[in-house]
């Protein structure tokens, strides 16, 4: 099997297929984890002269790790990079081109946990307000920010949804994630009636094009809708709702987690619903859950300095 890998062109085709086909990553996943291991590879080609893959060893690694720190790159950056170099290095070993892990006893930089953008619950239900429910699309966009909210969706999973997969009736919707995991999410009562209005007044009167038939949010077109369009149509209601934060669709879904910790719900319901492979991707949301708490105590706890400043 090692002959079919020996050199770059060969190894970086057969990863890829290997981050489609085995570990199912959607197309985005893989372009990014694509783009950093052809940095690796043409850096350490330049700077070692590998151009054998089934020759990369520790040192190969660490002068790549020293090259990123000399560029400045940011500590989380650099622990992606190597997070794809491991996996790269594990696919070389599956191949059978690599008897070793050059990685085992490399210790990379333990990534910033930098703590989210979170709206107020008042914050997200003034940017859904403030759709412009004259324009024709309008309700179309409303029901797509109750969707995001109420279920706490990717943007690309909010894109992909299904009609097939809405269950307005039992109030459930079936949502495909990372690795084609599907999972059960409940939805809002107030999200259902929005969709509906939608259906009815929007989407019904759009012809689909073929192959997007059952897609639920398109466009004039009939085609899907882009995660692109669903950027800039947020950012629209954000400008009129006059949020001066720095908000994405992936904002609603920090939010949506984070009200629901706030709210008390059981956290692994809450990994769960957000389609978290590891409890400790969730437990952030506990970290969140503490500033918020943090800030309720510094603004009403009698004794904390702001609020002896309010009483002087």
């Amino acid at each position: 099997m090692a002959t079919i890998h020996t050199d770059w062109k060969s190894a970086l085709k057969g990863y890829e297929d290997y981050l489609a086909l085995e570990r199912g990553l959607s197309e985005n996943s893989i372009l990014a984890y694509m783009r950093d291991i052809k940095q690796f590879a043409n850096q350490i080609e330049k700077q070692d002269g590998v151009t054998n893959p089934s020759t990369i060893n520790i040192t190969h690694v660490e002068h790549f790790l020293a090259f990123l720190y000399d560029k400045g790159l940011a500590r989380n950056s650099q622990a992606r990079m190597l997070s794809g170099v491991r996996s790269f290095c594990k696919f070389l070993r599956i191949e059978g081109i690599m008897d070793t892990d050059p990685i085992e006893l490399i210790e990379g930089p333990r990534p910033e946990r930098k703590l989210p953008d979170v709206l107020t619950v008042s914050e997200v239900e003034s940017i859904i307000s403030s759709v412009d429910m004259s324009r024709r699309e309008g309700v179309r966009n409303k029901a797509m920010l109750e969707v995001l909210y109420s279920c706490g969706l990717r943007v690309s999973e909010l894109t992909d949804l299904r009609m097939s997969r809405v269950d307005l009736i039992d109030g459930v919707v079936r949502v495909v994630g990372k690795g084609n995991k599907e999972r059960i999410i409940p939805i809002g009562r107030q999200a259902c009636d929005s969709i509906d209005d939608y259906l009815s007044h929007y989407r019904a009167e759009i012809i689909p094009l073929p192959g997007h038939e059952d897609i639920l949010f398109i466009g004039r077109q009939g085609r899907k809708m882009t995660r692109q369009m669903a950027f800039t149509m947020l950012k629209r209601s954000v400008i009129s709702a006059g949020i001066r934060k720095n908000v994405s669709p992936h904002t609603f879904r920090h939010s949506f987690a984070t009200h629901l910790i706030e709210a008390g719900a059981d956290l692994r319901a809450v990994q769960e619903m957000l389609g978290h492979a590891q409890i400790t991707t969730t437990e952030i949301y506990t970290h969140l859950d503490k500033r918020y708490l943090e800030d309720q105590v510094s603004k009403y706890h009698p004794h904390s300095p702001e609020a002896a400043t309010k009483k002087d």
